[in-house]
């Protein structure tokens, strides 16, 4: 019964939907029902073998992104969807590490145990010297070729060292980083006083960071930055933190292919700050005068400047001259070194004169500048006198004089000048120079070829001479000398033959010059008294006449 009944309801339906359909040809103006939109039939895929085994634990998606491929959407839309756009970096342990910090490591203050962490956490290997010498007075690393990545190390842990006081670093290279480094280092370590970085090669941008916190550091007092490649725009770093108070008292700028600009530049600085004790610019390109000027004015006015170092550079002239006598007013001061300049008689004058007056000065070098032996005894002579208190006087390539050394001597037996040092070049000796006759030594030279190249000839220039003068004792044109020379065996070359008629010249004549063979004879008879003529043989007698009567009986016999 349940069948029949079934099948009479689902007639009926099919009935009801073709009496409701419309005719063919016609369009329906009603909309089917939501139910019947074939459009939201979702078809579910059948489930990837990757979310099957992922349920059960075994597979692993990685990251977590949700692939595009079961996303019914495009791509597009899922940036623009908020619910299907990627899921949220998973915390990479940022939560860990502010909730539970590693604990701080406290290192000791001499800095080793530091240094080997960082050199660790580089990769570098410790240097092993430098870590011994952190309990030390003294690190040397000269000549050491210490690699960039090391001086952060080194620097890091001299911070809070309180054992090193000396740090030289020569002629290790130091590019922008290590010299950053090394400035922050300065900034914070209060036991270093001397840093030696000679040879370094830090140029301009590594003196802008080297300096950076310089001004900070109290207890550094010697800086040497000789042979960095400064040029003006490095010093000018240095300038600023002098303004700002640095305390470094004792600085080498020497080969730095410096000019007068840093020489203004410095000036300037200690019109502010002037603590300075000594000063080193040798061997730069400082020359003019009123630069110098400026900066001699400023040390002077300095009670604690003891040593200036202008060797090796294009100084020279009055004006340079009086700026030093203005520096040597200062009690203080007491060493100059002044050597391989351009200094010559006025700059001594002026200079002489500054001694005899108030100068304390101790040492001077003079040496390898212009000067003569009287400059050289005029800058000794004020040390006979007690009251000037030069003790070193370097004249080391500069021609001295026996007055000098007499000078000398008196000055070192003085009771005041027993520990004095004074240095000098060659002594000029007065000698008796001979007289040279050229005429004895162009006749050596022509008897030298007599005896040489015409040693088969047998050819004699004494004896040629003497026969032409027996033969005519007259002055004798000079071609016609010459060609009897050589007619005679003795040809000459052009230059000695000019020589002789030149040195034995007669009278002049219209048309030609002469050889005055009558002086030219009267030297050979002082220079070759054995050289003579053979003597001439007396003349044959006359034959005696033939009588008459003796050739008749002659003639008989016959």
């Amino acid at each position: 019964m349940s069948s029949e009944v079934d099948l009479e309801v689902y007639y009926e339906k099919q009935n009801e939907k073709e009496e409701s359909a419309p005719p063919e040809g016609s369009v329906s103006s009603e909309e089917p029902p939501m139910e019947e939109w074939s459009s939201l039939i979702l078809q579910i895929p059948e489930e990837n073998i990757k979310i099957i085994n992922y349920r059960k634990g075994l597979y692993d998606p990685g990251s977590g992104e949700i692939c595009t491929n079961y996303i019914p959407m495009s791509s597009s839309s899922i940036f623009r969807h908020p619910y299907y756009n990627y899921p949220a970096i998973v915390d990479p342990g940022v939560k860990e590490a502010l909730l539970d910090p590693e604990p701080l490591i406290i290192y000791p203050e001499d800095g080793q145990d530091l240094y080997l962490s960082l050199c660790k956490e580089s990769g570098l290997t410790p240097i092993s010297s430098f870590h011994r010498q952190l309990l030390e007075n003294k690190i040397n690393l000269r000549y050491y070729g210490v690699q960039q990545k090391a001086f952060r190390a080194i620097a890091l842990s001299l911070k809070s060292n309180t054992y090193v006081n000396i740090l030289d670093l020569t002629d290790n290279w130091i590019e922008k980083d290590g010299c950053l480094h090394l400035g922050e280092m300065l900034g914070e370590n209060c036991t270093l006083t001397v840093l030696n970085l000679c040879g370094c090669r830090i140029g301009p941008e590594g003196a802008k960071r080297l300096f950076m916190y310089l001004h900070k550091n109290s207890t550094l007092c010697e800086l040497n930055l000789s042979k960095n490649q400064l040029f003006d725009e490095g010093v000018e770093y240095l300038a600023e933190i002098i303004i700002r108070g640095s305390g470094v008292r004792n600085i080498d700028l020497s080969h730095n292919s410096l000019t007068d600009a840093t020489v203004i530049n410095l000036a300037e600085a200690f019109e502010i700050n002037n603590k300075l004790t000594h000063l080193n610019l040798s061997w730069n390109l400082l020359k003019s005068a009123n630069p110098i000027f400026d900066l001699c004015c400023k040390l002077q006015e300095n009670e604690n400047f003891l040593a200036l170092d202008l060797s090796w550079n294009t100084y020279g002239g009055k004006q340079v001259a009086k700026s030093i006598s203005v520096l040597l007013k200062n009690p203080s001061f007491i060493h100059l070194n002044l050597s391989n300049n351009n200094f010559d008689s006025q700059v001594i004058n002026i200079i002489v004169k500054a001694l005899r007056g108030k100068s304390h000065l101790l040492t001077l070098d003079m040496s390898s500048n212009p000067l003569t032996s009287t400059d050289a005894y005029n800058l000794l002579e004020p040390m006979l006198r007690p009251r000037v208190k030069l003790q070193k006087l370097k004249l080391d390539n500069i021609a001295v004089t026996s007055e000098f050394l007499t000078l000398r001597e008196e000055v070192l037996q003085l009771e005041c000048r027993k520990n004095a040092e004074i240095t000098y070049g060659d002594v000029i000796r007065k000698t008796i120079h001979k007289t040279v006759d050229l005429r004895d030594t162009v006749l050596n030279r022509i008897d030298y070829l007599c005896r040489t190249k015409f040693k088969k000839d047998k050819v004699d220039i004494a004896l040629i001479v003497l026969t032409l003068y027996k033969l005519d004792p007259k002055p004798m044109d000079t071609r016609p000398f010459l060609r009897a020379l050589r007619d005679l065996g003795l040809p000459l070359e052009d230059d000695l033959a000019n020589q002789l008629t030149k040195l034995f010249a007669g009278p002049i004549r219209p048309k030609t010059t002469t050889v005055n063979l009558a002086a030219m004879v009267d030297f050979f008879k002082r220079k070759w008294p054995d050289r003579k003529l053979p003597p001439t043989p007396p003349p044959s007698p006359p034959p005696e006449p033939v009588k008459k009567g003796h050739k008749k009986g002659l003639k008989k016999k016959k």
